[in-house]
């Protein structure tokens, strides 16, 4: 249901900007090699300066990473706005950036040197994957409440369908802890993540 100031918005022709993140948790031994493809991606949009294509590549490639592991999602979360100026939707990009990588193990150490990695590393049991998108028009599915599996299997989806529609204006993606070895205990994800809803 579109407020009376969207659909003036809509009327006088301004662009409808929507910014949101997305928050997966997922549980179980399985759920570490996960971490191989999110560093890989992460590195992969480092290497490419930011350029959309490889980010959106990325997106689409984590989403379908993320439906084939559907089975380890414990919870989920979602936040976001509605903006018809593209500069307040660009800041709400940054501070959403800022927001994630501040979280506790979101940074991946792309320069530690591997020597200092002992023989057996222990294995995070938790992983938590955050998406943020800013997209241009409307997405029912990503505007909507996310605590549900069906609708965080459609949100995953309209995501990878905004890419190849060319409607994503800015794609980010954070994941905790960001490299293996690092652990997420069930405390730190209480203290670091409250959006999370159980599924």
């Amino acid at each position: 249901m579109s407020s009376w100031r969207d659909r003036l918005n809509q009327f006088t022709g301004k662009t409808r900007y929507v910014v949101c993140r997305i928050f997966v948790h997922l549980a179980g031994d399985e759920v570490a090699p996960l971490l191989g493809v999110l560093n890989r991606e992460a590195r992969q949009g480092i290497d490419s300066d930011g350029e959309m294509e490889v980010l959106g590549e990325g997106l689409v490639n984590i989403c379908q990473n993320l439906l084939q592991m559907s089975l380890y999602w414990r919870s989920a979360g979602n936040e976001g706005d509605v903006f018809w100026n593209e500069g307040e939707a660009g800041d709400y990009v940054n501070e959403l950036f800022t927001d994630s990588a501040q979280r506790y193990l979101s940074e991946p150490d792309f320069d530690s040197s591997s020597e200092r990695e002992p023989l057996s590393l222990p294995i995070t049991h938790n992983l938590v994957v955050m998406l943020v998108v800013a997209f241009d028009g409307e997405s029912p599915e990503l505007e909507n409440n996310l605590a549900d599996r069906d609708a965080l299997e459609d949100a995953l989806k309209a995501l990878i369908n905004l890419h190849y529609q060319d409607r994503l204006q800015a794609i980010q993606f954070h994941f905790s802890p960001a490299r293996l070895g690092d652990e997420l205990d069930n405390e730190q994800l209480l203290l670091n993540f409250p959006e999370l809803v159980p599924l």
